[in-house]
């Protein structure tokens, strides 16, 4: 029988109960396996450079610190793992920081439980999870934005395209490196110069800018 190659994730919340019930409810997947859990800015940031995870369900809210200094730190250290917003803030000015600060999605916490653990599965996948109702939100915010500065495709190389398309359609890194035949470390170059030649903190910035431009790869 093969072996299941679980999704290591780590949970950030500064309530102890809400961090012990998204625990179990991650139980539920034999896809997932939390491997620790945080409420505080040291916590976190020590717990997530020790365990590794995949995915890290930060809450944007905290005494003493905020989510967004966690997630900025995180993809400071190491940008490729993939951190989703779990907050009962639904609003636009916090939905927006945290993508432009680098996250891979942004869910709120009145969601039903098979909901959020169908948004982390899509996640896994490569995809970009929001709350329906934000969705909307986030592309006006974007497009409000993209006034300034002024983006170009012009000086990206023929791979950059293709891993920008890739992105575009919610791939991950793993089944762009497939359809390119090139490793995952490859893509991961790629996606960080496609990141910095557009001026975006996150694959999610980029695919809704793709996406509201209508732009053809």
């Amino acid at each position: 029988m093969e072996q299941v190659d679980r999704t290591k994730i780590f949970v950030i919340d500064d309530h102890p109960l809400f961090r012990k019930g998204v625990t179990q409810l991650l139980k539920l997947s034999a896809n997932f396996e939390t491997v620790g859990e945080a409420g505080t800015y040291d916590g976190a940031i020590t717990g997530v450079k020790q365990s590794e995870p995949d995915i890290v369900l930060l809450d944007l809210n905290m005494k003493g610190t905020s989510g967004i200094e966690i997630l900025s730190s995180i993809k400071e250290f190491d940008p490729s793992i993939k951190v989703i917003m779990l907050t009962v803030s639904d609003s636009p000015e916090d939905l927006l920081q945290a993508i432009k600060t680098g996250a891979d999605g942004y869910l709120l916490k009145d969601l039903e439980p098979e909901e959020i653990l169908d948004n982390i599965n899509r996640a896994c996948e490569g995809q970009i999870v929001l709350s329906s109702e934000l969705t909307a939100v986030l592309a006006d915010a974007l497009k409000d934005n993209n006034q300034k500065p002024r983006r170009s495709l012009s000086a990206f190389t023929e791979k950059e395209l293709a891993v920008l398309k890739g992105i575009s359609q919610g791939l991950s890194n793993k089944l762009i490196a497939r359809q390119m035949n090139i490793s995952d470390g490859t893509v991961k170059v790629h996606v960080k110069h496609i990141l910095k030649k557009l001026n975006f903190h996150s694959r999610v910035e980029a695919a809704i800018w793709v996406s509201e431009n209508n732009i053809k790869l």
